[in-house]
């Protein structure tokens, strides 16, 4: 099993401990890349892929995982645009 697929199955179980590195990993496999909002952006992250698509959070702080309501909102997110 890829390490995309073991962290999707992770993520999927919605554990108390997924941090942010795996998110960037992750949605890296599904053709994301990390950008902000300019230099007011604060802890506002989007990822956004080549069709201009993008996913829209906040970085977890000051711990670096994310929180439940994230990794649902998440979820819904990749449901949604069918690449889970």
């Amino acid at each position: 099993m890829s390490k995309a697929k073991k962290l999707l199955a992770r993520l999927l179980k919605r554990p108390n401990d997924f941090t942010f590195e795996e998110l960037i990993t992750l949605l890296g496999h599904f053709g994301y890349y990390e950008t902000r909002s300019g230099k007011t952006s604060g802890s506002r992250v989007i990822f956004i892929n080549s069709t201009q698509d993008y996913i829209r959070l906040h970085k977890p702080h000051p711990r670096n995982i994310l929180k439940p309501y994230q990794i649902n909102s998440l979820i819904l997110d990749l449901k949604e645009r069918n690449l889970i």
